[in-house]
């Protein structure tokens, strides 16, 4: 049952990853845009990797201050629920506000990217979307060996960095591949008239998770 739970747990980890490399609104279109703005291919690698880099980092901090808070044992269910209300909070805000996303079609400077996508991730609480999975991950492996799991979350958090890492690998895969499609044979112009909003199903994603999270950690 803990093996099942644990590549469940690592599963969704990467689904969310690929999801949201798949939503436009995580930057892949700008990545296209200065690839076919440059007429280069290799803008289109150097905009995916800065874009994963501000990803990878917003998810670090969600994560990282949990991964030290969540060493204590006695508050564990707590912390749990309030990550899972938190991304249950986020979700109803994001389903309720009708923002409107602007138009990624555009170009933003190199240099400027990853903080392009640092915001874009934190604004649209991508890493409130991991983090109730973070926190059962934590609860499993101190679960199976309590002494191990504190003394690796004491020392660097490292938990918390290869959940990021791995997430965002997905993330910057599941881009590269729409981005690569884009600018090989449909160009930006037939994403600007297919252009899609993730912004209910994202909404929605948030609320799911945090309800489940919530649910295992009072009833599992």
């Amino acid at each position: 049952m803990g093996e099942a739970s644990g590549v469940a747990l690592w599963s969704a980890v990467v689904l969310a990853g690929l999801y949201h490399g798949l939503n436009p609104g995580m930057g892949w279109p700008l990545a296209v845009s200065a690839a076919l703005m440059e007429r280069r291919p290799s803008a289109l690698a150097r905009s995916l990797a800065l874009l994963g880099l501000g990803h990878f980092l917003a998810m670090a901090v969600v994560l990282l201050p949990f991964s030290l808070i969540g060493s204590l044992v006695q508050w564990e269910m707590t912390i749990r629920l309030v990550a899972s209300g938190i991304a249950v909070g986020y979700g109803l805000f994001l389903l309720l506000s009708r923002s409107h996303h602007p138009r990624y079609l555009a170009r933003v400077a190199p240099h400027r990217l990853v903080w392009w996508s640092f915001l874009a991730a934190t604004a649209h609480g991508a890493g409130l979307m991991l983090l109730p999975i973070f926190l059962s991950m934590n609860q499993m492996a101190m679960d199976g060996d309590h002494g191990a799991m504190m003394r690796l979350v004491g020392e660097n958090a490292a938990p918390a960095v290869f959940v990021a890492l791995v997430h965002t690998l997905a993330m910057v895969a599941a881009g590269a591949l729409l981005a690569v499609l884009v600018y090989r044979w449909l160009g930006v112009k037939a994403v600007s008239r297919t252009w899609f909003n993730l912004d209910v199903v994202w909404a929605l994603s948030l609320l799911l998770v945090g309800l489940l999270s919530a649910a295992q950690a009072l009833w599992w």
